[in-house]
């Protein structure tokens, strides 16, 4: 037992008042005998037998009486099972993914976790709530109400570890109550494997419907004179036995609609919408969650790409044919005559079977492919293998070796490589494949597009995530290969000369860090803005001579279809959306969470903490004492004689 005030224990030597008052009553009399009164001996001797116990009964009382009425000043109690946790901070730690927009017994999993944290959490009860997106340090329930309500989902994954450094960072000296709020889908061990010995509280939310359909990408499937092919790819998890609508809209405008059979888990839907500016989304109803049912894209009128090709024009003559005019704004030069200021100007550049690469070209295509410019490199049989390296070794870790005779036959095509993603609907056995007579071997970190029967690459890739460099293993001329006559060659090609800014599907992922190169120029002051009804933001923007590369890293925040603005003028459509990590319910791993206190709501862990941490006070039964000694007292000094 211990005391609040022990220094009030010192007025126990006050008890010693009693007992001289008590002895002081008790002391010896000398006895004195009168005639007239011996017949009264025998009584007297019993009437004094009985007040001497009185006394002695009345002594202990008044000692147990003050001694109650000391003791209870000085507030005696026992110490709390938790005391040593009694200086604790409250950290809630609070997921907003978007896992948790899935449906519970009481609704939404996040709007019914923050109606709990409103209605259980005492005024007066200060704490850290951190999201997966944003903090709220040391407040209170009512300064942080309206914030709560409003709180939006993030496609920031949920990793407790890192909310609670955060915390930690903050306040490194102060113990924590650790509150975790989470469904747990996508959680694992590594995820909390940080936590220690300090108090951990496990609020699990349950979906009571796993299932789910994620719209996971649009793209070109096809391309025709006036229109295009647009495929949808979704996933299912979970089993759905009847058809679900899938609609295609144009702005606000309802373009297209159809039904999708899930009998498998992958399923597609393909649209055909005309062949110019499209801004909108596809969108699936699926009652589950809404974050992944909605896919925006933009689509903008193909502009003619700027192409040239350098190297001899016998051997460039096959490109003409390919470059048409209507698509196109194609120039052949020979090396001798190139002028290197066009080259930044240019959407892709050829290099054909140059028997020597010059230093000032390497550097200009360097900077070219740094700023977003496709290239294609073809060797030339007798080319200077020194020279081609250096090319090659400027713009990625990728180089060739010595050329070999020997017939080779192209048999292998990456069919999902975005060279040839949209061109085979499915995988060609009988085709007819070219073959070439001599070869190069290239090694580096490149990504096959087109191999030999023996494995070895013929046409490779790698990229900058802005530019491509596309790098053939051999002369494609007429004297050692039949590639020229192969549908591929026009596939090939015709994809290799394409801008991503200037056509095709434009869908960013937020998050990705991912850029986007666009033809304009800025004055000094002038900058460009992503901007639509609802938000504006101004992303990361670098000068590259006549064009701005824009990086979004996680903005905006909302998905959605923006428009770049310089000023007011609008220079394209670009969409947002969110990547789908979090589309897949049964990822659900709450056992991750068994080593710690599993409560239903956050009342009951503030009801625990204040069971485990408040003292026994004991100062109340003293009084009660002390009362039930003065009543004692009374009735001694009434009733007994």
């Amino acid at each position: 037992m211990q005391f609040k005030h022990p220094e009030i224990l010192y007025f126990l030597f006050l008890l010693v008042i009693p007992v001289l008052v008590h002895l002081f009553q008790l002391r010896r009399f000398k006895k004195e005998y009168f005639t007239n009164v011996r017949f009264l001996k025998e009584l007297s001797m019993q009437t004094r037998k009985s007040s001497v116990i009185k006394k002695w009964l009345l002594l202990f009382t008044r000692l147990l009486l003050l001694a109650c009425l000391i003791i209870a000043f000085a507030q005696p109690f026992f110490k709390a099972p938790d005391d040593d946790n009694k200086g604790n901070e409250m950290v809630i730690l609070l997921d907003n993914s978007f896992s948790m927009q899935a449906k519970g017994s009481r609704g939404e999993l996040l709007k019914r976790a923050v109606q709990d944290l409103l209605e259980n959490t005492p005024e007066s009860q200060r704490f850290s709530l951190i999201t997966n997106s944003g903090a709220f340090w040391y407040t209170d329930i009512k300064s942080i109400q309206k914030e709560l309500q409003n709180l939006p989902y993030s496609d920031i994954p949920y990793k407790p570890d890192f909310l609670l450094n955060k915390a930690l960072a903050k306040s490194p000296n102060i113990g924590k109550d650790v509150v975790l709020i989470t469904d747990a889908v996508n959680l694992d061990s590594k995820d909390v494997s940080k936590f220690g010995n300090r108090p951990v509280y496990a609020i699990k939310p349950e979906a009571q419907n796993i299932r789910n359909i994620a719209i996971d990408s649009v793209c070109i499937s096809q391309t025709m004179d006036n229109f295009y092919e647009v495929k949808v790819e979704m996933s299912a998890y979970g089993t759905y036995e009847d058809a679900i609508p899938v609609a295609l809209y144009n702005g606000k405008s309802l373009t297209a609609k159809s039904l999708v059979t899930f009998d498998t888990a992958k399923k597609s839907s393909v649209f055909t919408i005309p062949k110019k500016d499209f801004h909108g989304y596809v969108e699936v109803i699926d009652g589950s969650l809404d974050y992944d049912n909605t896919y925006f894209f933009s689509l903008s009128k193909p502009q003619k790409s700027t192409v040239t090709a350098i190297g001899d024009a016998d051997k460039n003559k096959f490109l003409s044919r390919i470059f048409t005019e209507d698509e196109f704004n194609y120039t052949a030069t020979p090396l001798a005559t190139l002028d290197y200021n066009s080259l930044q100007k240019q959407d892709a550049i050829i290099l054909n079977e140059l028997k020597d690469i010059p230093q000032a070209l390497i550097t200009t295509l360097k900077d070219f492919y740094a700023k977003g410019g496709n290239i294609c490199i073809i060797p030339a049989a007798e080319g200077s293998l020194q020279s081609l390296n250096a090319l090659l070794s400027a713009l990625g870790p990728v180089s060739f070796k010595p050329v070999t005779d020997g017939e080779k036959q192209i048999t292998k095509i990456a069919n999902n490589h975005p060279l040839f993603s949209t061109v085979f609907e499915k995988r060609v056995d009988n085709f007819q494949y070219p073959k070439v007579k001599s070869s190069y071997s290239i090694t580096g970190n490149v990504l096959p597009i087109l191999s030999y029967a023996d494995q070895q690459v013929f046409l490779a890739s790698f990229n900058n995530k802005l530019g491509n460099v596309y790098v053939f293993s051999a002369p494609i001329n007429s004297k050692n290969t039949n590639f020229q006559n192969s549908p591929l060659v026009l596939v090939s090609f015709y994809n290799m000369a394409q801008n991503s800014g200037k056509t095709g599907i434009s869908a960013i992922t937020i998050g990705k860090n991912e850029s986007l190169v666009l033809d304009v120029q800025l004055g000094k002051d002038e900058v460009l803005a992503v901007k639509n009804d609802g938000a504006d933001f101004i992303p990361m923007q670098q000068l590259l001579n006549n064009k701005v590369k824009l990086s979004f890293g996680d903005y905006p925040e909302k998905a959605g279809n923006y428009g770049i603005f310089k000023s007011n003028e609008k220079l394209k459509d670009v969409s947002f959306n969110h990547a789908r990590t979090e589309s897949n319910l049964n990822l659900q791993n709450t056992a991750v969470l068994d080593d710690f206190t599993s409560v239903d709501s956050v009342a009951t862990v503030f009801n625990d903490i204040k069971s485990e941490r408040t003292a026994s006070e004991l100062w109340k039964w003293f009084v009660i004492g002390t009362l039930i000694f003065l009543v004692l007292e009374l009735f001694i000094q009434k009733f007994v004689k």
